[in-house]
């Protein structure tokens, strides 16, 4: 049972190695981040560098055009688990599971604290649906595409707010959720065992990947002062994660969680209706990070999807709109100055 991505601060699936490289220089943002102190400019082309197994596979990730930003993807933590996996004929005990954990990248160590992952939860959560785990490594057969689509996304990205920079996604093996994280402060974690099995979200292996990785590479260019709130509104967190649905349809055409549309059609009136009266609760879960394969929730995205397609649709400079857009940290103000109504026609 899975919710989409989250914010980082809120927090609150034969698998080929992929390691990053960097082909040309990329600047020092300063020490202390989760890159070990590098951020790269988002004008700067970081190329993918295989250890794989596969020829086929090495093949179609070879190094791609310097000239565009290429999403970089950290997998050794799947690796690790995988190898763990197949020596325990997929049963790893929870005192492997931990040493895992313990062993693990940054961005695991960061997922792990942030969403309560222990090696005991690993362990009954592959017990429960060992289904997932065994799934997972089909799901990296996409990712050669997948990266090359990001690498788009990433692009136009780049042309509408020069000032991006991209950290890192880390793809690592958790206990079947959450999906992913991002943040400014902490860049993305991806549970791919989560991302695979979450196919509520979008059928379409492919399309999901891209869109949930667009989506948690927006929040990573938000303003720190929102998303990284240790107490958020139901206002706040809408803004939040609705601007990253916004973003990420304004660069691949279509937002990452994209069944909330139909789930919502013709009821636009009465569900912002009940938002406006909720806007100022720190009681988030009837709004967020609430949905599950049978029930899916999280209307709190759309909401502030639509928000956002208010505001930027009503300004006449559309670059300035998009710089606001990512650098808000008045939520109420914003709002105000947006021209959304409950229940307006956004189409």
């Amino acid at each position: 049972m899975n919710s989409p991505s989250c914010l980082g601060r809120l927090r609150g699936g034969g698998f080929h190695r992929l390691r990053l490289r960097t082909s040309v220089t990329a600047m020092s943002q300063g020490d202390g981040d989760h890159m070990s102190g590098k951020r790269i400019l988002a004008s700067v082309a970081a190329v993918l560098a295989l250890s794989a197994s596969s020829p086929t596979f090495a093949a179609q990730m070879a190094a791609p055009d310097r000239a565009s930003p290429e999403p970089v993807i950290e997998t050794g933590d799947v690796d690790r688990f995988y190898a763990l996996y197949d020596s325990t004929a997929g049963r790893p005990s929870a005192e492997q599971l931990q040493a895992y954990l313990d062993g693990g990248s940054t961005g695991l160590t960061h997922l792990a604290k942030v969403r309560r992952v222990t090696g005991a939860r690993m362990a009954d959560a592959m017990a429960a649906r060992p289904e997932i785990y065994v799934e997972a490594r089909a799901c990296a057969d996409h990712l050669p595409r997948v990266r090359a689509r990001v690498a788009e996304g990433l692009a136009r990205f780049i042309d509408q707010y020069p000032g991006a920079q991209f950290p890192s996604a880390t793809f690592v093996i958790g206990r079947g959720r959450p999906v992913a994280v991002g943040s400014p402060v902490d860049g993305i974690q991806v549970g791919l065992e989560a991302l695979c099995a979450t196919d509520f979200i979008n059928p379409d292996i492919e399309d999901r990947f891209v869109g949930v990785l667009i989506h948690e590479y927006v929040h990573t260019q938000q303003a720190p002062e929102l998303t990284e709130k240790e107490q958020f509104t139901v206002l706040e967190v809408s803004m939040a994660e609705g601007v990253a649905e916004f973003v990420t349809e304004l660069m691949i055409g279509a937002p990452a969680y994209a069944y909330l549309a139909p789930q919502t059609r013709g009821r636009e009136l009465e569900i912002e209706t009940a938002f406006i009266a909720d806007q100022d609760k720190t009681d988030l879960s009837a709004w967020v990070y609430n949905s599950t394969p049978e029930k899916p929730g999280d209307l709190g995205y759309w909401v502030g999807y639509r928000i956002a397609k208010a505001y930027y649709r009503n300004a006449p400079d559309k670059r300035e709109a998009l710089q606001a857009i990512l650098q808000m940290t008045d939520v109420k103000g914003f709002l105000a100055e947006s021209g959304w109504r409950p229940g307006m026609n956004l189409d």
